[in-house]
């Protein structure tokens, strides 16, 4: 009987957390897999996000973990490791995973066996690199720097100032 209380106090604290203000930001989520996480996709999270098989927020500050991480429009700040790490928005910090793509600006480091961003400053580290453009050092088996890079595509390592 104990335990079925704590359970009820337990769901009702959740419902009640996640039927809050939508834009508001909360420092920590859980996802199985997007929908079913504790705060929906429109809630920024800044603090902790644990994705077991995929997760995906608005916008992202702190550390991201988990198999599939995935960030809107809203950006990320902070750590992210996983197997696949997505972002829509800006990166700043650190990506580590298989795959690390972002669609927008990266300031940081991005560590995987591919890794994409549109427009780079800082250090790629990976298998395959891929750059729209780079202010910094790609370092892999093969690199790509669309506009602006010292060669469009190198092997080993790549570099643009």
């Amino acid at each position: 009987m104990k335990n079925a209380f704590v359970l009820l106090i337990t769901c009702v604290f959740i419902l009640f957390l996640s039927s809050a203000d939508q834009a508001q930001s909360k420092p920590i989520n859980v996802a199985l897999f997007n929908p079913i996480q504790i705060f929906p996709e429109s809630n920024s999270i800044e603090g902790l996000r644990i994705n077991f098989i995929y997760g995906k927020n608005i916008s992202m500050q702190g550390f991201d973990w988990g198999l599939v991480n995935s960030v809107g429009t809203g950006g990320f700040t902070g750590v992210q490791w996983g197997f696949i790490n997505i972002d829509d928005g800006n990166v700043v910090g650190w990506q580590s995973g298989a795959v690390n793509l972002s669609h927008n600006n990266v300031k940081g480091f991005q560590w995987g066996w591919f890794n994409e961003g549109n427009h780079v400053s800082g250090l790629q580290l990976g298998l395959v690199n891929m750059a729209e453009s780079l202010y910094g050092i790609q370092i892999g088996l093969i690199n790509f720097i669309k506009t602006g890079g010292q060669f469009p595509v190198f092997p080993i390592v790549n570099w643009s100032f």
